[in-house]
């Protein structure tokens, strides 16, 4: 099955400066990818890029086949973008702001304003319809940019930051519509918030320098965590649990031991397994055998801040 977008060795540079440096990529119908990246790296370059609003320097991106350059406006009918910052016409109202984008998008009449209120209802803007943009706050400017990304009902969206400046409730109403669009869409959404990588996303891909550093579902990210397969226990305090440092070190396929000071009275351990060997139930066993009481022992999936940062950071311009 052909992608719903190919972006195919896009390139970007801003005099002697590479901001873009061939990056390619592709996401299918039904696909949710996470495009992370430290600032400067070059995310909302390629997104301007693959969207047709920025010219790239070499190399081209597809929208359910049509090349962003060659084919625009078959392109961009497909499309829904929301960008950096969600720009909009401050004087104008929210609904009229949405209506002006339904009619840019070919739509008219009945099925203009159906759409518009469909749009409105998915990002709870129903409150504030008939206020300028300008008097609205940062979330509810980003619901309005929300919505006229999505409004066409289109087959690709790419959506730079689109939780950013929402409470932490509308960022699970937002993630919730995308988890619900994602059947019959190929979705690209830029953020720098990681646990939002494992809301919603099935495969993220890193950026770095202008280059593509990592592709992989976050599962297999995590996995390149040194926490990965790592156990957690608490435990309390007693005479039976002074030496449990040592006993946890002395473990087959124990790599360290992290101690740490939950709370007072109960002993924390981080217990790294080796590579390739998993720890927790030796450590439950060992728990059980020395007596200590346990108030938490569970399996650590690894953190994906810790893979971003061991990526990213070794992967500077050079």
């Amino acid at each position: 099955m052909q992608p719903m977008l190919e972006i195919d060795r896009l390139t970007k540079r801003f005099g002697a400066f590479v901001a873009v440096d061939h990056v390619s990529l592709s996401v299918a119908k039904g696909e949710v990818l996470g495009f992370l990246g430290p600032n400067g790296a070059g995310k909302s370059t390629t997104m301007k890029m693959a969207s047709g609003f920025l010219t790239p320097d070499g190399g081209t991106a597809r929208i359910c086949g049509f090349d962003i350059q060659d084919a625009p406006i078959e392109a961009k009918t497909r499309l829904g973008y929301l960008p950096e910052g969600a720009p909009g016409y401050g004087d104008m109202t929210a609904v009229a702001f949405l209506a002006f984008c339904a009619e840019a998008r070919g739509l008219s009449g009945y099925e203009r304003d159906r759409r518009v209120a469909l749009a409105a209802a998915r990002l709870q803007l129903e409150a504030v319809l008939e206020q300028p943009i300008d008097t609205l706050s940062k979330g509810f400017k980003r619901r309005v940019g929300l919505a006229q990304a999505i409004l066409h009902d289109p087959p690709v969206l790419i959506m730079d930051e689109p939780t950013d400046g929402l409470d932490p409730n509308q960022k699970f109403e937002v993630r919730r519509l995308i988890r619900d669009m994602r059947a019959d869409k190929a979705i690209v959404i830029s953020t720098h918030i990681l646990e939002e990588v494992d809301a919603v996303c099935d495969r993220a891909v890193i950026i770095a320098g202008g280059k593509v550093v990592a592709d992989g579902t976050p599962a297999e990210l995590a996995a390149r965590s040194r926490y990965h397969h790592a156990a957690i226990l608490t435990i309390f305090e007693s005479p039976a649990a002074a030496s449990a440092s040592a006993a946890l070190a002395a473990l087959p396929g124990v790599a360290v031991v992290e101690p740490y000071d939950a709370r007072k009275g109960v002993i924390g351990f981080t217990v790294l397994a080796r590579p390739g060997a998993e720890v927790l139930d030796t450590v439950a066993e060992l728990a059980r055998k020395s007596d200590w009481e346990v108030e938490e022992l569970r399996a650590e999936r690894g953190h994906l801040d810790e893979v971003f940062r061991s990526i990213t950071l070794g992967a500077g311009r050079s």
